[in-house]
């Protein structure tokens, strides 16, 4: 029981950090639209779309692994702090990119 109450809450953790990403690249996706020159980022943005749609199915599907025995916890546990893991990665290494001084 404890062990499935863990495995939800970094089921949890890792989704909300996938769509975080999946959200930044949104905003960043819009904004690059609207702007003259946003080409380059835009497209930038469209190459960076496919790692945002594995980490989140990635952590979707660790969320439905939660639902099983306790290997089943243990894979979901797994998989979402990799799925999780890797969406946070990358977030920062977009903000890095395009961050600017001020």
């Amino acid at each position: 029981m404890l062990l499935n109450l863990i495995a939800v809450i970094i089921a949890i953790a890792g989704v909300l950090g996938a769509l975080v990403h999946d959200g930044y690249l949104a905003m960043l996706y819009s904004a690059a639209n609207k702007r003259a020159g946003g080409a380059p980022i835009a497209q930038y943005v469209r190459s960076r779309f496919a790692v945002a749609g594995v980490t989140t199915a990635g952590a979707l599907l660790a969320w439905l692994f939660t639902s099983g025995n306790a290997t089943m916890d243990i894979l979901g546990i797994l998989l979402a702090a990799g799925s999780g893991g890797a969406a946070m990665k990358a977030l920062q290494s977009t903000q890095q990119r395009y961050r600017t001084g001020g």
